[in-house]
């Protein structure tokens, strides 16, 4: 058990800390979501998914009016 840890000691460290960086990107974005923070930003000006987003209400309004003229093209 020795012999294996030794071997593979650089290998657990590299893990450990990639495991950790990404725990504290999660916890960080977990933190910005529930402060009411956006990840875009929150402007549509500069969006270049303006139509696929729900950050502002722009965008909220422009999926609303499509899907309701999805729904009364059936």
């Amino acid at each position: 058990m020795f012999a294996w840890l030794s071997a593979n000691l650089i290998n657990i460290v590299l893990v450990t800390v990639i495991v950790l960086i990404v725990a504290l990107l999660i916890r960080g974005m977990i933190r910005d979501r529930k402060a009411g923070k956006r990840s875009c930003g929150g402007s549509c000006a500069g969006c270049g998914a303006c139509g696929g987003c729900s950050a502002c209400g722009k965008c909220g309004a422009m999926n609303a009016a499509r899907t309701m003229q999805g729904m009364s093209d059936r």
